[in-house]
């Protein structure tokens, strides 16, 4: 496998470029199109290369658990596009975010979050971290003062998803890492709904940032994956040897489609935004519409944040129908071309209802001091005319 071009000098590329073309190794029979390869294992040409492929005196590939070439060109095409030293990929953004918080934690360690999070990831760190022996505190995201107060002598890791999942609240990325680094605190960022164009953590002051690929990276639903970028140090001495021991490997044919996807991002990412923002606008001034939150918006609490750390106010968009649940699942049962699933990042609209859906799990209670009401709905805006998006939401209203 062969890569003309040096690193630096792709580091040089717009981005654009880095999308299609960072990373890419090619075989000696020069396809354009990358590679896919479906192999599990390696072979050597003699029981001293085999041993120093292991030892890690020379390069190679040693076992797709571990990276296999289409693994290795995703990964160097993230880093690429995160601006980050080292990628590693995993088979969902589960694994990622649950890979970068355990490869470091021990028992005894305490764990700061925003109090808003995805349901899954609200489950890691209020039931399986507990269970370790780790301790964590929730915090509002937008109260400063309050991340302040959380923090701990033992406090080893700060985890924020930022726009937050559902609600999309937002978190000051450039402060609270400024808190963290006073205690020598890791901070891992989960950068899924902002997607890696429009917010760069690791220019805010981030050392880890977590993506499920399967979102918007891939957008088009066809693969699971994840992926976890920092500086090359904590890839390679603390998350590689967890994730080689514990087995979180991506499959090199969701691979190869996440490559594909790249491709086409930042083109996707600007329409996603593009309808978005109409959307948005249409139903902060529709009558039966109870709030809207939008980063985009200026009625959204954290706007001003948002707009400091984001280059637009994204693809997500989070709205509460008057009339509660039952009002909430008729609009949605109404609709014609947006489509009910609990899946986002797509180039189909799809809308959810995150109380009985992705934040289920989550106890009632805790589900309304969270913000999560009833009548709360997520809408991932897809690529469709923005004007035949409009019809559907009116009509359903």
């Amino acid at each position: 496998m062969k890569n003309n071009t040096d690193k630096k000098t792709q580091q040089s590329w717009n981005l654009s470029t880095r999308l299609i073309r960072g990373g890419t190794l090619r075989s000696q029979y020069g396809e354009t199109s990358e590679a896919i390869f479906m192999n599990s294992g390696f072979c050597y040409d003699s029981a001293e290369t085999a041993q120093s492929r292991f030892d890690g005196t020379a390069p190679g590939f040693v076992y797709s658990r571990y990276l296999n070439p289409t693994l290795a060109m995703l990964e160097e095409r993230l880093a690429l596009m995160e601006g980050a030293e080292r990628c590693c990929v995993m088979a969902s953004g589960m694994a990622a975010v649950f890979g970068s918080l355990m490869c470091q934690l021990k028992a005894g360690d305490h764990v700061v979050a925003s109090k808003v999070l995805f349901g899954s990831c609200y489950y890691i760190i209020t039931q399986i971290l507990p269970r370790f022996g780790i301790s964590y505190t929730l915090v509002e995201g937008a109260d400063l003062t309050a991340w302040q107060a959380a923090f701990q002598d033992n406090t080893a890791v700060v985890f924020i998803e930022t726009p937050a999942n559902p609600t999309l609240d937002i978190v000051d990325i450039a402060a609270v890492c400024k808190i963290a680094k006073s205690f020598e605190a890791k901070v891992i960022i989960d950068n899924v709904f902002s997607t890696p164009l429009l917010q760069h953590p690791l220019e805010l002051g981030a050392d880890i940032v977590v993506y499920s690929t399967t979102k918007h990276i891939e957008g088009q639903g066809r693969t699971l994956g994840g992926a976890v970028l920092a500086d090359e140090k904590f890839i390679t001495e603390i998350l590689l040897p967890f994730h080689r021991h514990t087995g979180p490997a991506l499959s090199p044919f969701n691979a190869w489609v996440i490559l594909k996807g790249l491709e086409t991002l930042d083109l996707r990412v600007a329409k996603h935004c593009e309808n978005a923002e109409i959307l948005a606008d249409f139903l902060e001034n529709h009558p039966g519409i109870e709030r809207v939150f939008y980063p985009g918006l200026k009625s959204h609490p954290h706007h001003a944040v948002a707009m400091k750390q984001m280059q637009h106010g994204g693809a997500m968009i989070a709205f509460e129908v008057l009339g509660g649940k039952e009002a909430s699942f008729a609009f949605m049962n109404r609709l014609n071309i947006i489509d009910i699933s609990n899946n986002l990042g797509d180039a189909k609209s799809l809308i959810t209802h995150p109380a009985s859906t992705t934040h289920s799990n989550i106890p009632v209670a805790e589900r309304s001091a969270l913000g999560i009401s009833d009548s709360l709905l997520r809408l991932s805006v897809g690529l469709e005319d923005s004007r035949d998006l409009l019809a559907d939401i009116e009509q359903a209203l």
